[in-house]
Formats: structure tokens, sequence, C-alpha cells
């Protein structure tokens, strides 16, 4: 996790909470959809293996919520890795550097990140997945989100390399999209929808992920850089709309395995306000009274609803 190199963007910095890019470009970020029906609206640009950005799935998922009937996420791709030959030097050279890495910000993070995928079967770029989810958005931007949360779970957690198209093809399966129409527009129209995401990401001054800039319509904007906790999520929004009111929301896990198909036990944890040993208590308790499963990692557990429970 240290001696951090510019030029190394899969080598993020748990202590900063960002996975950096070496694009160092400092501009003022402006609106991009004014008039949204919420009041305040977020341009959250992220990267499909960002593990700072996995690292912030619970406190987003506690955020939409408490509160998401005041914003919107706009979700940017960032191009965190064009390509191996893109750099070759510092502490990462190749994908079989990652691994380590990815096991230590898995510890950092307590969220589950198995690393072996860069030993069994290394992803040579982000740029496809990155790419597929445009095709995603395309067809439906609920699906294309449940899409990309399937990609993040299979390249973590599953060590699959979310590159080949097998992998975008199940995970677009599996996410309700018409994967024949996401495979031509993968290979189409969603190029240029990627190549905008980067651009505006250059513009924008966006040197890592995850970033998020919070919006109103008078154009304030705040920006909060790295992996941080609910509570600056939760104060950036509510510094541009001082109005807003916290949601209450169903904590038992029988609610919250209804909302969400998957969960991890951090995920667990922050929604329904534990710690990270009662959840995974409680969690197991669910498992062995069968109402849930798990897909286990050496790094953690995914669980989910068991199927007529």
């Amino acid at each position: 996790m240290e001696n951090k190199t510019p030029g190394n963007p899969l080598l993020c910095d748990p202590a900063t909470g960002v996975c950096e890019i070496p694009n160092n470009i400092d501009s003022t970020f402006t609106m991009l959809t004014p008039g949204q029906p919420k009041p305040v609206h977020l341009v959250y640009f992220t990267d499909p293996i960002c593990s700072s950005c996995w690292g912030i799935e619970p406190q987003l998922r506690k955020l939409k919520l408490e509160y998401g009937a005041y914003f919107e996420i706009e979700y940017r791709m960032g191009g965190l890795l064009p390509g191996w030959d893109s750099y070759s030097s510092g502490s990462i050279n190749g994908p079989r550097d990652v691994a380590g890495h990815w096991d230590e910000a898995s510890k950092y993070y307590q969220m589950p990140i198995d690393g072996d995928v860069w030993l069994t079967d290394p992803l040579s770029s982000s740029y496809p997945p990155s790419i597929a989810f445009n095709a995603a958005e395309m067809q439906n931007q609920e699906k294309a989100l449940v899409f990309l949360r399937r990609l993040k779970e299979m390249v973590f957690t599953e060590k699959k390399n979310i590159t080949k198209w097998e992998y975008l093809e199940q995970a677009a399966i599996e996410s309700g999209l018409d994967a024949k129409q996401l495979k031509i527009d993968f290979e189409g129209a969603a190029k240029a929808l990627f190549e905008a995401d980067l651009q505006l990401s250059r513009q924008s001054g966006v040197r890592g992920f995850p970033t998020i800039f919070f919006q109103d319509a008078d154009d304030q904007s705040i920006k909060i850089y790295g992996s941080k906790t609910y509570a600056e999520y939760e104060r950036a929004l509510l510094h541009l709309f001082p109005d807003a009111q916290k949601a209450t929301y169903d904590r038992s896990a029988e609610a919250l395995f209804k909302h969400f198909p998957t969960l991890t036990t951090l995920e667990f944890a922050v929604l329904t306000d534990q710690s990270y040993p009662q959840a995974e208590k409680a969690l197991q308790d669910l498992k062995t009274a069968k109402k849930i499963q798990a897909h286990v990692t050496k790094n953690g557990n995914v669980w989910m609803k068991n199927e007529g429970k």
C-alpha cells in the first residue's frame, strides 16, 4: 500500500481513499444537466475495477436510502487502466503486483476483494467493462446500475476477468438487459459515450477515483475526493440542501435483502447501524436458519437471500 508511484493507477492509497490517475489537470467543474427534478445532482467519476470505489458502496447505499428523495447520481467512467503498456515503472509493473495490493485493500475497507484474479485471469484494461456500462445505460439506467454492481462482484469477489465478453454477457442477462443489444452498442455507439466520459473527466480536473461532485441548481458545487465516511457525504448534501429530511427505512434483514439482492458484511453493518462483528454474527445466524446464503471468499462474504425464503 505504500510507495505509491504516479502512473500506477491500480495502486490505490487507502490513507487517502483514492485510486489515482496520472493526469493533473485543474479546471472548474460545471453542472452537466441543469434542471434536474431533484434539488441536488451528484456526478460520480468511477471505474469498475476501482477498489476505493468498491469501498464506498456501503456509504452510497445508505445515502440513497436516507436521502434518495433529494438527489440523483450521474455515473461517469474514468478509465483507470487503459492497458499495461501505458506504464512500466514503480512498485506495480504488471498484473501480478496488483494481487497482494487488492488483498490488503480488502482488509482496509472491510469489503471482500480477492486479488487472485490478477494471478489466475488478469485483466488487460478497465476500458471494456466501462464501455459495457455505457452500453447498458443506453438501454436502461436502473438496470445499468444493477449491471455495474454485478461486474464489481464478479471482479472483486468471484475472480472473473470482466474484460471478457462471456462475463459481460452473463452480467447483462442477470441484470435484465438485452445481451444482444448490449453487444451491438458495446461494439458501436457506447465507445463514443465512453470517450466523452474520459474527456469530461480530464476537463473536470479529476485525478482519481472515487470523485463525486455534489451540485445544486445554482451551480454551487462540492467535490468529495476519495473514500470518505458516511457523515462527509451527508454533510455535503445538507450543505447544498439544508431542508433535506433523513428518511427512516426498515432495517430488518428481511427488508434489506428484499431491497438489495446482495450485501457484504460491512454494507449490512452500515445499513443496520451495527458493528462489523455484530453484523457478521447476525448474518451467520440467518445463514444457519437457511434464510440467506453466502458467496465465500478468502477476504469476506457476499450475502444473498435464499430463493423461496
